[in-house]
């Protein structure tokens, strides 16, 4: 009897320890925030496992939470929802039932992963854009892009880019009854990425006549050159997202050679010869006071040029947006940035905010003192969250006013 006491004593205590974490005084619901960052963190270590034994890749082992998250389509009382293709991409299209007064908005929504895991029919996602449909009786097309690590960039790029494109079309958004003037990209972390790409990219496409409305990004993922931010050397074990998990996303973005992972992880992945690209990284001028922290600026570490010739992706500003010159950022749409402060992407997003405002784009920066990456997509039972619903209320609110 003592020997089964005092195994379970045992098998308590290393529970226990596996679930605590310590978590800023200012976060609300800590154990619950707890126990949903140990599930991520065991099923990280699950993958990380299946990887070593090479059972299967890290990230499509990740992608098991995606197959368990699936919800089919399904129509209700309020929105019909349907899987279909857009330009031979996979989509997910939510179509309000009630009348319009006039003419409909529209929003084309990216979800967020890494570039690796996610799916538009995750319930997470698809209560997002199903909720964002019904609340703005607006048209939401939400984009299946492909992912790695069986699809590089610009795959990713390239899908989302195409759907755009194409709904865009007088015809198209005709059939759907949408306003061309009243059309949105949006996105969170990497879709917030790739939201802010399709935005730039737009600008420059003489093909396409019609002209965004707005842009809203996430806490967006939107520059590969310094993950040594404040943001990443503060947040470096906050939840959901890690900074070593956040280098083996960027780097699965362009490659699954886990040796530019490793530069990543240490900042050292840029040649010397695009050291005039850190003028638009330099945290230095572009963070406010409150945001350095007690950190200071030492300057970029140089690597080889080995990655840059491989796999000049992580230079692109289509990967990276935050990358993209004064000149390319004037014209971009009516923007609204969330960023939190407890999330390695906090300072991607402060210093685009800053950059756009200094371009003349009219910018609500939406920084949550209190949240953390993710916070968005944990409105549900059980995983449900107070700063979830209020973030989300906060974005739908400013789609609302603005779109």
């Amino acid at each position: 009897m003592g020997a089964k006491l005092l195994c379970l004593f045992l098998a308590s205590a290393l529970v226990a320890y596996y679930i605590y974490t310590p978590m800023p005084e200012d976060l609300e619901e800590p154990w619950k925030l707890m126990l949903i960052t140990a599930s991520f963190r065991a099923v990280g270590h699950m993958a990380e496992v299946a990887d070593r034994l090479g059972l299967m890749h890290y990230m499509e082992a990740l992608m098991l939470i995606t197959a368990a998250e699936y919800v089919a389509p399904a129509s209700d009382e309020n929105v019909t929802v349907t899987d279909t293709e857009f330009s031979n991409v996979a989509v997910r299209l939510f179509v309000p039932k009630r009348a319009p007064e006039g003419l409909r908005r529209a929003v084309i929504y990216f979800h967020g992963g890494g570039w690796c895991v996610g799916h538009a029919g995750m319930k997470s996602y698809d209560h997002l854009t199903r909720w964002t449909s019904n609340m703005l009786n607006a048209v939401v097309v939400s984009v299946n892009y492909r992912l790695a690590p069986k699809h590089h960039f610009p795959i990713q790029f390239e899908d989302v880019y195409s759907v755009t494109k194409f709904f865009l079309q007088s015809s198209v958004l005709s059939q759907y009854g949408v306003d061309p003037e009243r059309v949105c990209v949006a996105g969170d972390s990497a879709g917030g990425n790739l939201a802010a790409a399709v935005a730039q990219q737009l600008l420059e496409d003489s093909e396409v006549k019609t002209k965004l409305k707005a842009q809203a990004l996430l806490y967006p993922a939107l520059q590969t050159l310094d993950l040594n931010l404040p943001s990443y050397q503060q947040n470096e074990n906050k939840p959901i997202l890690t900074k070593p998990l956040m280098a083996k996303f960027w780097s699965e973005y362009f490659t699954s050679d886990s040796s530019l992972t490793e530069a990543m992880a240490t900042n050292r992945h840029v040649p010397i010869e695009w050291s005039h690209l850190f003028q638009f990284v330099n945290w230095s001028h572009l963070l406010p006071e409150e945001l350095k922290k007690d950190y200071v600026y030492t300057g970029p570490t140089y690597g080889s040029s080995e990655f840059a010739q491989k796999y000049p992706g992580f230079l692109d500003t289509r990967a990276a947006p935050l990358l993209a010159s004064d000149a390319q950022l004037r014209g971009l749409p009516l923007t609204y940035i969330l960023t939190c402060e407890h999330d390695v992407l906090r300072d991607d997003g402060v210093m685009y905010a800053r950059r756009l405002q200094a371009a003349g784009v009219p910018v609500t920066h939406d920084h949550a003192k209190d949240a953390f990456h993710g916070a968005v997509m944990f409105v549900i039972s059980p995983t449900d969250l107070a700063v979830g619903h209020r973030l989300l209320n906060r974005y739908i609110e400013w789609l609302n006013e603005n779109l």
